[in-house]
């Protein structure tokens, strides 16, 4: 069995859409493990003086739990609906 989770990040780069992309990933990495795929949600940039300043993009990563996480969650989830009833 195995649960995947997925979480939103915002990133920016001074170069490019894909940089911001790059970045992100990079960094998420640092503390995420088990990254299998990302979305990008949103772009956008940021304007000065008339030129783009700053390329910002919102992404969503998924990420796949270790087993024992993965079973972790659902023993919760079991437990959480069997005290809701």
């Amino acid at each position: 069995m195995s649960v995947a989770k997925i979480i939103e990040l915002n990133a920016s780069s001074k170069t490019s859409m894909e940089d911001a992309v790059k970045s992100g990933l990079k960094k998420c990495s640092e503390s995420v493990k088990n990254i299998k795929g990302a979305w990008v949600n949103e772009m956008k940039v940021t304007v000065k003086n008339g030129k783009v300043d700053e390329y910002r993009v919102n992404l969503r990563v998924t990420f796949v739990l270790e087993d024992f996480l993965a079973q972790a969650v659902v023993d919760l989830g079991f437990r959480e609906a069997r005290l809701h009833r």
